[in-house]
């Protein structure tokens, strides 16, 4: 059964590099996702599966929303969609939820798409009364998005940006070091690429602060079954779809998940040119 678009808008554009937001008509999995978990789509019946993390759900409209980069090839298909058209296969919700408790103070880091990723447990972590500080980090301002839904759901507020365009001009672990070094908290919890990811896992290390991270391993039955998105943490094999998507930061083997998800590159790059000509 085919899956409506409610909505589409385009929450940046920047040098080619577009970020979108969508409205899926998914009322069974709205009602009962949460926060952490993600779908996975299928833009047509020939394509393959990708999975979004679902950024917000509305049992009472039936919508959950998703936010995408436009990076490959089937993420370029679907951000040619719009508003009033269909996907052909949506499933979900899918993984772990995000563990909601009053930790008491936790530090929210997103890098880039992964902006997006933090915001559902931003919210869910406030309403269960933690005092949240939120960083944010993108490479220019232009690509910065969800700043105002973040900033409220944060009693204190921080973006980096690579260039100086916006905010202070640096990486989030920066600003990160400096939090961590002016009082004690309780749980760090990032998203974002995976070089920032291990740099925000070793740095809540050396101050003795649980890191938890949301991997963006390689999926394509997202069910447990094809193994793709393994995943060594504490030196056991994991698989994201199923285990995660989250796991503690400071035990994933990031060497091993970073080759791995750069195996297919190339192939990813041709194929998308040739289906996009």
């Amino acid at each position: 059964m085919s899956v409506k678009i409610l909505n589409k808008e385009v929450l940046s554009d920047f040098s080619g590099v577009r970020v979108v937001r969508m409205v899926l008509e998914a009322p069974e999995i709205s009602r009962k996702s949460a926060a952490g978990q993600f779908i996975v789509l299928m833009v047509s019946e020939e394509g393959e599966r990708i999975p979004l993390t679902v950024v917000e759900s509305n049992a009472a409209a039936g919508t959950v929303t998703i936010i995408f980069q436009e990076a490959g090839l089937t993420t370029r298909l679907l951000g040619k969609l719009n508003t009033g058209g269909s996907l052909y296969a949506l499933v979900g919700p899918l993984g772990h939820a995000t563990e909601i408790k009053n930790y008491g103070r936790v530090i929210l880091v997103g890098g880039g798409v992964g902006i997006a990723e933090i915001y559902p447990v931003a919210k869910a972590l406030k309403s269960a009364g933690n005092d949240v500080t939120t960083i944010l980090g993108a490479r220019t301002k232009e690509l910065l998005i969800l700043e105002k839904e973040l900033k409220s759901a944060s009693s204190q507020f921080h973006i980096a940006t690579d260039d100086g365009t916006y905010g202070r001009k640096g990486f989030v672990t920066e600003i990160l070091k400096e939090c961590l070094e002016g009082g004690k908290y309780d749980l760090v919890y990032a998203v974002g690429p995976i070089p920032m990811m291990q740099r925000v896992s070793e740095m809540a290390g050396k101050f003795g602060v649980k890191v938890i991270v949301s991997l963006n391993a390689l999926m394509i039955d997202a069910t447990g079954m094809c193994g793709c998105c393994r995943v060594v943490v504490d030196g056991k094999t994991k698989f994201s779809c199923v285990d995660g998507p989250e796991f503690e930061g400071s035990k994933v083997d990031w060497k091993g998940l970073d080759k791995r998800n750069r195996i297919y590159a190339d192939k990813e790059k041709h194929i998308c040119n040739l289906k996009l000509r």
